[in-house]
């Protein structure tokens, strides 16, 4: 299952970059206090003399990020995240930092997916606790609208974490309409609603202790294994192989239409080659490891399920599981359960001071989720995935 998208970052098949903003610096003047909205410049690299409001952006993301989560299981370096914000043709992202007197404080995001026919626009509004409640997230996503209707986008849609209130808290829920999964009614799920969005699926936020369940993981991978006669597993780091290159690309571009998508508008990607590789470069490039675990069918050659965990800069953070992906048609044989159990078990060989793997699934997705809770992935958080349909 796709992972939720951050329109910014290398998580599950959200190959989004950014490209030069047309939009001019604006100020505001709130009740409560100014604010600036400045187009993020992005830098050829990390050093480069004009770095400074990227190095800003990925700091106060990664602080938005702690305060939600309280932790840093999604923190990431400017020298990861830069490959994934510089110009590329599979997607034209256009960015803003919100400063608030010398401070950054926020960052908004519009991601224009490429895709022929594509009506949607992916967004996000992130602003630092300290300055919520002043109307400034509200002004903001004026600008998402504007930028998405100029784009010829008539969809938006966003993601955004809702954590479990304190006891005692308030406890009014909002039910997913697939029926699977509930978020509180809080700060984000009421802006949301205030500005004509409907909450139209749940995905969980899970977290597998590695060392604990790897005496699990062996005896999963030996039971999956009886069941997938006709399979074999083939396991590698990026850059694909040669021989698997075109029908990864194709089973990659299956995840836009074989995820549970619920109410959402997905567009249907097309992987080639080409496509393929740019996305390749972009880890390479941030110095990150991918490794891809495939089920590949023995009569054809093809690969028809695979697995893709990735690590940080740090090699003792939290790793993230991408993309995982059976095809509709090579269903029933356990190969979910066989390519994440191997990918673990490979994992802990090649990040062996990680101690904790990151993944997301809808939570319609009661196969993946199955195999993820026998595995021992627990719940740490739930995901609501909204959508406005405008003019």
């Amino acid at each position: 299952m796709r992972s939720s998208p951050r329109v910014d970052d290398p998580l599950g098949g959200c190959d989004t970059v950014a490209a030069p903003d047309h939009t001019p610096s604006r100020k505001k003047t709130m009740t409560t206090a100014p604010y600036e909205l400045r187009p993020l410049t992005v830098p050829a690299s990390v050093d480069a003399p004009d770095a400074a409001d990227f190095l800003a952006m990925v700091d106060v993301r990664n602080e938005i990020y702690r305060e939600i989560s309280d932790n840093d299981d999604e923190a990431a370096t400017a020298a990861q995240l830069l490959p994934h914000f510089q110009e590329n043709p599979d997607n034209d992202k256009r960015s803003w930092i919100v400063i608030v007197g010398d401070d950054v404080v926020g960052r908004v995001i519009v991601d224009i997916p490429a895709e022929a026919g594509s009506q949607v626009a992916y967004w996000i509004i992130e602003l630092l606790e300290r300055v919520q409640g002043r109307g400034i997230g509200s002004e903001l996503l004026g600008v998402v609208e504007d930028t998405a209707r100029k784009a010829g986008r008539t969809v938006l849609e966003s993601w955004a974490e809702h954590p479990e209130p304190h006891p005692g808290a308030p406890t009014e829920r909002l039910a997913a309409p697939t029926g699977f999964g509930t978020i509180p009614l809080d700060r984000p799920a009421r802006y949301y609603r205030r500005h004509g969005h409907t909450l139209e699926q749940v995905d969980r936020k899970s977290i597998l202790e590695i060392e604990p369940s790897l005496s699990t993981v062996t005896a999963m991978q030996a039971e999956a294994l009886v069941h997938a006669a006709g399979y074999r597993v083939e396991q590698w780091t990026l850059p694909v192989p040669d021989r698997y290159r075109e029908s990864f690309a194709w089973a990659k571009s299956r995840m836009s239409t074989d995820a549970p998508a619920a109410g959402l508008e997905v567009d249907e990607e097309v992987w080639d080659l080409e496509r393929l590789g740019r996305h390749e470069a972009r880890y390479l490039e941030a110095g990150q490891t991918v490794l891809v675990t495939a089920a590949v069918h023995e009569a054809s050659g093809q690969v028809v399920a695979f697995n893709e965990l990735c690590s940080g800069a740090d090699p003792t953070a939290t790793s993230q599981q991408m993309d995982t992906l059976v095809l509709r048609e090579h269903r029933g044989h356990r190969l979910g359960q066989l390519i994440k159990c191997a990918g673990i078990l490979r994992w802990r060989e090649i990040a062996p001071q990680s101690p904790r793997i990151i993944t997301w699934n809808a939570e319609e997705n009661r196969p993946m989720l199955s195999i993820n809770e026998a595995i021992g992935f627990a719940p740490a958080a739930y995901i609501g995935a909204w959508k406005k349909v405008f003019g």
